[in-house]
């Protein structure tokens, strides 16, 4: 196992961006960038030994920057913060102060605002120990930065294990009180990209979801069970599609509000053998099936569109700021956030 670096273009201001490969040792590799590190590849082999890129993203950093993405922005395997998913109008209020945040979803604020900390560069560290090669990412998110109180320090860290799983650690402090609520955007493609991802199966452990209207949540949270929701056994994403039209965008509540370490979920695709266990501390997923990726033309070749990838976003709720009986995304001086991800794969 091992981990490298090379550079990966540089940023319109002159910085210099940075890709680290890590290599594992049954043909897994994954490649992240400093710039709001992104999971670029995840390369692993099918149940044949052919090895394919089984996530959206590009192989140069002028794609992510390009208009024709970022006006449709998917936010490709990125990390997302301050604030993952939605903030009803952008209102904020902590400690009975008011902070307006950047509304650029709808009526809403999503993602943590116009340039959240998945188009910021990150300082990156890569260290290799016994079973595990991974890049330590830690980036300073100053006071009032897209309107959010608090100098906010952040650490990602990345590693991938001789067990081959990418495990994703989180951890952030703050001088004063803020919320923070992060998550990793990756879309996983298990066919290598060669068809859309609506005959991958996925089983949840989650019975239970946020109810939302207009993405929002009510507050209220509901079963289930004999609904278009229900993944308590594995079922493609094309056998309920019919009473979704746009396809798959929801919080599904994982019984985990004590922040343990837990198995969430599967997501397997049976032509190709492969799959991906999901085990997180954090209380929720977001569900999304791409319904609104862009199709791109890349170096010629027409990429992407609906349905081209599934994210996995495990996370807290949507929203959380104004619901009081949702798991907490308050962080206050002295206290330290911790979230752990780990997506293992495995042929089936």
């Amino acid at each position: 196992m091992n981990v490298q670096s090379e550079k990966f273009e540089k940023l319109p201001d002159g910085r210099e961006v940075q890709l680290f490969t890590l290599t594992g040792n049954n043909g897994l590799e994954v490649k992240i960038t400093n710039y709001g590190v992104i999971v670029t590849t995840i390369t692993m082999p099918d149940k044949n030994g052919v090895r394919e890129n089984i996530v959206c993203g590009f192989n140069k950093l002028e794609n992510y920057l390009s208009k024709k993405y970022l006006e449709s922005y998917p936010y490709f395997g990125a990390i997302i913060g301050r604030f993952g998913n939605r903030i009803a109008n952008g209102h904020l209020e902590i400690e009975g102060k008011t902070y307006e945040l950047a509304v650029n979803n709808g009526p809403n604020h999503l993602h943590g605002g116009k340039i959240g900390f998945d188009r910021r560069l990150w300082e990156a560290k890569p260290y290799q120990a016994d079973k595990v090669v991974g890049v330590e990412f830690s980036y300073l998110s100053p006071h009032l930065e897209e309107n959010y109180p608090g100098n906010l320090h952040v650490r990602c860290i990345c590693s991938l294990t001789a067990a081959n799983e990418l495990v994703l650690e989180y951890v952030a402090e703050t001088d004063q009180t803020t919320v923070v609520n992060l998550t990793n955007h990756t879309y996983f493609n298990l066919t290598g990209g060669k068809e859309n991802i609506l005959n991958h199966e996925l089983k949840l452990e989650a019975t239970k979801m946020t109810e939302l209207v207009e993405q929002i949540p009510t507050g209220k949270i509901q079963d289930t069970k004999n609904t278009p929701f229900d993944f308590s056994e594995f079922k493609t994403f094309a056998k309920d599609l019919n009473q979704l039209p746009t396809g798959y965008d929801d919080n599904f509540v994982l019984n985990n509000e004590t922040g343990e370490l837990k198995y969430t979920g599967t997501l397997r695709e049976k032509n190709s053998g492969r799959q991906v266990d999901v085990f997180t501390s954090q209380p929720g997923m977001q569900l999304y099936t791409g319904y609104w990726i862009p199709e791109l033309v890349i170096d010629g070749e027409k990429k992407f569109g609906s349905y081209s990838g599934v994210a996995l976003e495990t996370q807290h709720y949507p929203d959380s700021v104004h619901q009081p009986h949702f798991p907490s995304t308050l962080l206050k001086p002295g206290e330290k956030y911790t979230e752990k991800t780990i997506y293992k794969f495995s042929l089936l």
